[in-house]
């Protein structure tokens, strides 16, 4: 205990020797601190500071092929002049982007420039998927077509034993 107090005191005490021209900050006055009666008549606006939080999820980066081609041929002419680090600096990208890119470009896949979907293909086909929905809602509507029967049945044979008995209707008259 006594040697972090004799700390404190210590740093207390060296931080109030210095002479104000060596301190970073120049001291204020009362009224400059608080900002309330520096200025008199001046409108104070509180800007919004910028959220400091990192984006959860960051985002990959997807080229176009159109600015794949221009950095490859910026690269290309960069060559002999030995300025292709400094295009690596500006543009943010790494010389393994150039091979990649470079290995495509003569492999001569008219696609391969274009950013690509990550991830597993996709082993459904849309079609399939449209049969199975309406497959569903066949099934849906058949079983909701029954139900509506049995209910119909029912009404008819209540109505009979009432003595009141529901006339059938012709399907040939609704047409």
């Amino acid at each position: 205990m006594d040697l972090s107090v004799e700390m404190k005191k210590k740093t207390a005490l060296t931080l109030a020797a210095l002479p104000a021209a060596e301190r970073s900050e120049p001291e204020l006055g009362e009224g400059e601190r608080s900002g309330a009666a520096g200025k008199a008549g001046a409108v104070s606006i509180d800007l919004p500071h910028p959220d400091p939080e990192v984006v959860a999820k960051p985002r990959r980066r997807a080229f176009t092929a159109e600015y794949k081609r221009r950095i490859l041929n910026e690269a290309d002419a960069a060559r002999f002049s030995g300025t292709i680090g400094a295009l690596l600096r500006r543009e943010g990208l790494y010389s393994s982007h150039l091979v990649t890119w470079r290995r495509e470009r003569d492999a001569g896949i008219l696609e391969a420039l274009t950013p690509q979907k990550r991830g597993p293909k996709s082993k459904r086909h849309p079609l399939e998927d449209e049969n199975q929905r309406l497959r569903r809602q066949n099934e849906r509507l058949t079983e909701q077509l029954r139900k509506a029967e049995i209910i119909i049945d029912v009404q008819k044979k209540v109505a009979a034993l009432l003595g009141r008995p529901i006339p059938p209707l012709d399907p040939e008259e609704n047409s």
